[in-house]
């Protein structure tokens, strides 16, 4: 009780200064040009008043800062102004401290026990962090200031932190600011003509002002490296600029852009050269799509105005020519390509064992840079008795010479619907177990409704909102259970294919040895230069997250090795703005960027237009009339904030709004564009034509409606 009158009492004194700031007009008061036009009567009243002029001063500054006033600025300038540089920096580098902790204590009085008690699970990461890192992290934001100080003082206050810690901290983290704020008011206070605007003195000093934060961001890049490195002793030279771990798409484009700019650049590859992407995922999942859909067609033969057709195979052929695909495509990735290029590829497991040093094959290889690209495995989830089942993942599907009979795929994702549909139109009997409440939960829910109208149409039985809890195997029999609300069902099968996700490999080589940070979901914990908490440490793809596509590590590879070779010079953020997607299911389904749930989560305004591809010339033609374009824009604009297509060829057609959103150009430019008649690309410009429709400028036409009839009189 005592404490909440404590509290009360101090909001209503703060309440009461504050009103009688602004009342009074005192924040006029703290502008430059009130210094300037005050500035002699200040310095002679304290030539005459001096310690009665400090007292003064810190009585005004510390209120200002503890209740967070608006005018610090200004006060240091004074301060400078008065006193001088010297006595300037240490009275306001007090002052400001003192108002600064008043200012954290009063916040740490009033609300952090409503704040944690409130919000202590979402608190707890970071009341961990400010026990274990809060001085250094106070550190960095008082010297390059992320938020206002103000704000600093206030929400530091809500945390674990101890005082003197933040008293000492703030102390030394201001100091810099302090004295090139201190000294331009000094110099300020000099002027007294326009010749004088352009002294060196006063140049120099303004010049100051602008490298605080360069300078600020060197000593922290440079504390923080002190403190991360502490453990390991720094090679005087190194073998390598670069070395990746991974010979995927992400490893290969990092080793790639580091040879083509003359750096010496090293990729390792335990495995295959491709990586996943080659050898396990994209390239035989399409090989496989392609063939499976050519049997569905003449299956259907009497929608192509075909009388009959039937075809013959042998399902060890048709893995055999997705080998004969790998194969084909293998040498664009291949060791002997890579090393015309310039990298030298190293054949074995690499072993991080200092952060410039790897062993491989014995030997250890140092090397200015890191770029860690060692992808992702297939997520096995722990279901009782799955130990005891021979489970396909994607790494082994391809090792199948039989066609299953019954077949349960595991995950809705795209992986398990274009598995589920291949294998389907193959003459498998297939069931798609699902726990969301419906399949491509991350698409809208119309796409939802079509991909599932299509897949149970053509025979596949798909199973929502069931939970796999169970495998048994009774006399040979293979048998899933799923539990639907309180409902148990038990499915018979000879194969499953488990496609729930995928985890990036980050156990093995060293990271853990080290201490290169992992976030929640297992990814590399990096920033926003795909670095990890060593800065000569990056990572790119699945292991680095947030998207798992071939396509997103070969982007954020490159700013791996740009970064890492010339991040002295210049560092690029990575722009996750525009990135693609598909699902290679027949129809196909491509977005890029936002959709209708993100937009709605994350509570962005926008506006929907959407064109049916059934109305489409090309589709017709080739009975291919079910889909639809839709594309979300920016409110009473023609920016495209995000589209999705459900249709043939959808991942060609979306190139062209995925360039629109990356080059700026909008719905307009697209109408205005000639395209080829008769493509599916035409859909693009027939969007484009609804969203105009339906934004007409019906005012103007009625009057371009009466000049055409006065013409016509």
């Amino acid at each position: 009780m005592k404490k909440n009158i404590g509290k009360l009492a101090l909001i209503i004194i703060a309440s009461i200064v504050a009103y009688f700031f602004f009342k009074n007009g005192l924040h006029e008061q703290l502008t430059l040009e009130s210094i300037k036009s005050n500035q002699d009567r200040f310095i002679k009243y304290y030539e005459n008043n001096s310690l009665k002029t400090i007292l003064i001063y810190l009585a005004i500054y510390i209120t200002s800062t503890a209740l967070s006033l608006p005018g610090a600025t200004i006060l240091t300038l004074l301060g400078g102004a008065i006193f001088g540089l010297i006595n300037g920096v240490i009275i306001v580098s007090f002052a400001s401290t003192i108002g600064a902790t008043l200012a954290f204590l009063g916040s740490r009085f009033i609300f952090k026990d409503w704040v944690q008690e409130r919000f202590s699970d979402k608190l707890k990461t970071i009341n961990d962090g400010v026990q274990r890192e809060g001085a250094f992290y106070l550190f960095t934001l008082r010297l390059i200031p992320i938020f206002p100080f103000f704000l600093i003082n206030l929400v530091m206050g809500l945390t674990p932190i101890k005082t003197l810690t933040f008293f000492f901290v703030s102390q030394v983290g201001m100091l810099l600011g302090t004295i090139v704020y201190v000294n331009a008011g000094v110099e300020l206070s000099k002027i007294d003509s326009l010749k004088s605007i352009v002294s060196p003195s006063l140049l120099f000093t303004f010049a100051a002002l602008g490298l605080v934060p360069f300078v600020a961001k060197a000593i922290v890049s440079y504390i923080r490296s002190k403190k991360v490195y502490k453990d390991f002793k720094k090679p005087k030279s190194f073998d390598y600029n670069m070395v990746a771990i991974g010979g995927g798409a992400a490893g290969l484009v990092t080793s790639y852009i580091g040879a083509v700019t003359g750096a010496k650049v090293a990729l390792i590859e335990k495995n295959k050269m491709g990586g996943d992407c080659l050898n396990t995922g994209c390239v035989p999942s399409k090989a496989l799509i392609k063939t499976a859909k050519i049997v569905h067609q003449a299956s259907n033969a009497k929608k192509y105005g075909l009388t009959n057709t039937s075809i013959d195979f042998d399902f060890k052929n048709i893995m055999k020519r997705v080998h004969d695909v790998i194969a084909k495509i293998e040498p664009h990735d291949s060791v002997e390509r890579y090393t015309n290029l310039g990298v030298d590829c190293i054949e074995g497991s690499a072993k991080i064992i200092s952060p410039w040093e790897i062993e491989v094959n014995g030997k250890i290889i140092t090397t200015k840079n890191i770029t860690i690209a060692t992808g992702a495995s297939p997520f096995i989830p722990p279901i009782k008795g799955i130990d005891n089942i021979d489970i396909l993942v994607s790494e082994n599907l391809w090792e199948l010479e039989k066609l299953p009979k019954k077949l349960i795929v595991l995950g809705a994702g795209p992986i398990g619907l274009e598995m589920a549909q291949s294998f389907n139109r193959l003459g498998s009997e297939v069931t798609l177990v699902e726990m969301s409440e419906r399949i491509l939960i991350k698409e809208d829910p119309e796409v939802s409704e079509l991909i599932s109208e299509k897949l149970e149409r053509e025979g596949v039985k798909i199973l929502t909102e069931h939970k796999a809890i169970e495998f048994k195997v009774n006399d040979k029999q293979k048998i899933l259970i799923t539990k639907n609300n309180d409902q148990e069902i038990e499915l018979i099968f000879d194969k499953i294919l488990v496609a729930v996700g995928r985890k990036p490999r980050t156990k093995g080589f060293g990271l853990e040895d080290i201490g290169v940070e992992l976030k929640s979901n297992g990814t590399i914990n990096t920033n926003i230069f795909l670095q990890s908490n060593f800065p000569n440490i990056y990572a790119c793809g699945d292991v680095a997250g947030p998207y798992q596509l071939t396509h997103t590590a070969a982007h954020q590879a490159w700013y791996c090795a740009v970064n890492g070779l010339f991040g002295t010079f210049k560092k690029f953020k990575v722009d996750y703005s525009v990135i693609p997607w598909a699902t290679y299911t027949d129809p196909e389904v491509a977005t890029v960027g936002k959709n209708e749930i993100t937009c709605k989560a994350e509570n962005i305004s926008y506006e929907v237009t959407t064109y049916e591809i059934d109305d489409l010339d090309r589709a017709i033609a080739d009975s291919e009339d079910r889909g639809f374009v839709k594309v979300l824009t920016k409110p009473g604009t023609d920016k495209i904030i995000g589209a999705t297509i459900v249709g043939q060829n959808a991942s060609d057609i979306l190139i062209e709004f995925i360039a629109a959103m990356k080059h700026g150009f909008g719905l307009n430019k697209i109408l205005g564009t000639i395209h080829t008649y008769p493509t599916m690309g035409e859909a693009n410009k027939y969007l484009a034509g609804e969203w105009k429709k339906a934004r007409k400028p019906k005012k103007l036409l009625k009057w371009v409606e009466k000049f055409h009839r006065f013409n016509r009189s």
